[in-house]
C-alpha cells in the first residue's frame, strides 16, 4: 500500500480535538485553559467535536458517537490535524465501523498515544496515511516543565526536516492534574543500551498492550522493514511486559523487525535495567536487532512526538548512540 505523508501544521490551521476512548467531560477547566493557551499560542484555532462531552458509566460516550466524531473531523477540509483528548479503554471498538475510504481521501495529522495505539496503528494499515504517537490535548495542560514535549511536538508536526532525539535531562511520573504546582522531577539517567547495532525502517507501535489487541485482524500493520516503538505502562510489571512482547515475537513475520526503541517504565512497574536485560536475553530472536530503551515516549513525561509509518533511522552502540526521525 503506497504510504502518505499528512501535510505539516501551519500558524492559522484548525485543529479538531475528539474523543475517541474516554470523553473531554473528565477534564478539569483549570487543564482545558492551559491547554486551550498552549496551542493558540502557536497560532492553531481549536475546534471541539460534537460529541466529546458524552460521557456514560466508562467515562466515554457510544460507538455511533465517537464513530461520527471522526468521520466529522475527516470529512472536514477545514481542519487539519486531529488531536485525542486523552486515551482509555475502548478505542478498538470502533474499528470496524470506520471508513477507511473517508480517511484515505482525506489525509491529516492525526495524534495521540496510549489507547489510541490501536487506530495510529490501524489507520495506517488500511490506508497508508502516517499518523502520530504523541501527546493528547489533555498533556496540553501541564502547566510546568512542558518545554521538551512542546519542543518535539513542533519538530515532527509542523516541519518536514529530519530531526535526532535527545534524552530529557529530567523527568516525572506524578498526579499533575491533582496539582500543578507541586511536581515530582527525577534526573534522567539517559538511554539504556541493550543490544548494539544499526537500523532503519518503517515505525510501528507505541503502548504495547494496546498494540497486541490488533493482533489476528486486518487492523495490524506489517512488521516488514520496520522499528517497534513500544512502552507499558502502570500497573504492568516485569512479567506484563515479558509476555507482551513474547506475544510480537510469535508473529511469522517478527523476523522482519529491524530494531526495537523501548519507551520509559513508569516508577509504579519496578522494572529494573538488569530484569529489562534479563526479559530480552530470554528470546533469541531478539539476538541480532540494535535495542535501545528508557526513551522519553509512554505514560511519564515529557514526551517525543513520532510518526506510526514514518521512519526512523537508529544506531545503539555505547560511545555515540543515536534515534533519528528522517521521514515523518
Amino acid at each position: 500500500m503506497k504510504k502518505t505523508y499528512p501535510k505539516k501544521l501551519r500558524s492559522g490551521d484548525k485543529i479538531c480535538v475528539i474523543a475517541p476512548a474516554r470523553s473531554l467531560a473528565i477534564i478539569s477547566e483549570d487543564c482545558r485553559q492551559i491547554a486551550d493557551e498552549r496551542l493558540t499560542q502557536m497560532g492553531l484555532e481549536i475546534v471541539f467535536s460534537q460529541h466529546a462531552e458524552e460521557s456514560n458509566e466508562l467515562l466515554s460516550s457510544s460507538i455511533k458517537s465517537r464513530v461520527e466524531d471522526l468521520h466529522t473531523a475527516f470529512a472536514d477540509a477545514q481542519i487539519k490535524a486531529i488531536l485525542t483528548v486523552i486515551g482509555g479503554f475502548n478505542s478498538n471498538q470502533l474499528l470496524q465501523y470506520i471508513d477507511w475510504d473517508l480517511i484515505k481521501k482525506n489525509p491529516k495529522i492525526f495524534c495521540g498515544f496510549s489507547d489510541i495505539t490501536v487506530l495510529n496503528n490501524a489507520i495506517f494499515a488500511k490506508t497508508g496515511l502516517v499518523t502520530y504517537s504523541g501527546p493528547h490535548y489533555s498533556t496540553f495542560g501541564q502547566k510546568l516543565y512542558f518545554d521538551y514535549t512542546l519542543e518535539y511536538f513542533r519538530k515532527c508536526l509542523f516541519s518536514s526536516a529530519p530531526f535526532d532525539i535527545l534524552p530529557s535531562k529530567s523527568w516525572s511520573d506524578d498526579v499533575w492534574y491533582k496539582d500543578q504546582n507541586n511536581r515530582d522531577l527525577i534526573v534522567n539517567k539517559g538511554w539504556v543500551i541493550i543490544n548494539e547495532g544499526k537500523a532503519e525502517g518503517a515505525i510501528l507501535g507505541a503502548n504495547l498492550g494496546t498494540f497486541n489487541l490488533l493482533q489476528g485482524t486486518e487492523f495490524m500493520p506489517q512488521f516488514e522493514g520496520t522499528i517497534l516503538f513500544l512502552e507499558e505502562c502502570a500497573p504492568a510489571k516485569a512479567w506484563d511486559f515479558d509476555r507482551e512482547l513474547q506475544s510480537l515475537i510469535h508473529r511469522s513475520d517478527f523476523s522482519q523487525v529491524n530494531g526495537l526503541v523501548l519507551g520509559r517504565f513508569q516508577k509504579t512497574s519496578k522494572i529494573t535495567d538488569k530484569q529489562l536485560f534479563d526479559i530480552v536475553k530470554t528470546k533469541k530472536e531478539l539476538d541480532n536487532l540494535p535495542i535501545i530503551a528508557n526513551v522519553d515516549f509512554g505514560h511519564t513525561d515529557p514526551k517525543i512526538t513520532f510518526p506510526i509509518g514514518g521512519t526512523a533511522k537508529v544506531i545503539t552502540h555505547s560511545h555515540d548512540p543515536k534515534i533519528t526521525i528522517s521521514k515523518h
